[in-house]
């Protein structure tokens, strides 16, 4: 299930957890609970995440097949916020074991999925990046965020395996 790479530290408070993102990360982040309040929902979920950072991070659209199937999987997103995900309303996603960390307003699946990315970029020693939190989204193939994706008729499984390329190499293979 959800849980950093093997070797990777595991982080145990949530404290740091804005430190350790990006400030392009923190807008994600930012516009994902801005999203979760406007659609009326106590926590932030997977999907809220999912959307945006399909909106805002240039190299989470890069991991994806085309301009098509970023198109899909955006209005998917759009139609879940327009009443799709009123079956979500007011329910807490969660999909698994309870993460190590826990912190008021987000979903456990959101935490797994965040911690997991912090994971990836301790492991690199690096800040963690959108592409991080992606690859978060993706181990967890009973996620809200992994719905959406298979709904939009994307396979995470594809997904996890680009994110293990090289930016460079994605980059270069999606020309």
């Amino acid at each position: 299930m959800h849980s950093p790479p093997p070797g990777a530290p595991r982080t145990t408070a949530p404290a740091d957890l804005d430190a350790r993102l990006t400030a392009e990360l923190s807008s994600v982040v930012a516009g994902a609970r801005r999203r979760a309040l406007r659609d009326g929902d106590r926590q932030l979920d997977t999907a809220h995440l999912l959307h945006s950072l399909m909106e805002s991070d240039p190299e989470v659209r890069a991991v994806f097949d085309d301009g098509p199937q970023v198109a899909r999987v955006l209005g998917y997103l759009v139609q879940r916020s327009i009443g799709y995900g009123l079956r979500w309303q007011g329910s807490v996603e969660d999909s698994g074991p309870v993460p190590l960390m826990s912190r008021s307003g987000w979903s456990p699946s959101t935490l797994a999925a965040v911690e997991y990315a912090l994971g990836l970029a301790d492991a690199r020693g690096e800040r963690v990046t959108g592409r991080d939190v992606l690859a978060g989204l993706t181990a967890d193939r009973a996620c809200r965020a992994v719905q959406v994706l298979r709904h939009a008729g994307v396979e995470a499984a594809t997904l996890t395996e680009r994110l293990r390329e090289p930016e460079e190499q994605h980059a270069l293979r999606s020309r």
